[in-house]
């Protein structure tokens, strides 16, 4: 029996920092079928398609953005899809938007790309660190990592 292809993914964890407050983190929303609940941009890797040109194209695709940069990677990690239980290699990266940038606090976007989110509306929008509230397939597992 051959052995499932571990899909290799990046997962982006996007702050935007305001002077005197805590810093924020991206974060959506969906009502379609993917896994319930509250999201960051994450996605799969194209063939040789380098982890921080993927991460940044994930952002874009998912959330509009474009006005980030990549900090660092954070974590790797390796789990089973949440329903389909195929594996996956992510690797989490710190993100930042750029200072200057003037992002709203809140906004919906339509997901571009060629994934199976291609078209769906996604609602995005800030929120403040610590979050108050778990991130859907654990992807809050590692925000104790990040640089606040």
């Amino acid at each position: 029996m051959r052995e499932p292809t571990v899909r290799t993914r990046v997962a982006a964890y996007v702050l935007r920092r305001h002077a005197g407050r805590p810093p924020e983190l991206l974060v959506f929303d969906h009502d379609a079928d993917l896994p319930p609940g509250t999201h960051v941009p994450a996605g799969g890797v194209a063939p040789a398609e380098p982890l921080e040109v993927a991460v940044l194209r994930e952002v874009a695709e998912e959330c509009g953005l474009t006005c980030v940069r990549v900090l660092r990677p954070v974590a790797e990690e390796r789990t089973p899809h949440p329903i389909r239980r195929f594996p996956r290699h992510t690797t989490f990266f710190e993100l930042e938007v750029d200072g200057d940038a003037n992002v709203p606090d809140a906004w919906d976007h339509r997901v571009t790309g060629a994934g199976r989110d291609h078209g769906m509306t996604f609602h995005c929008r800030f929120e403040p660190l610590p979050l108050s509230f778990p991130l859907a397939d654990g992807q809050d597992a590692w925000l104790g990592r990040l640089d606040g």
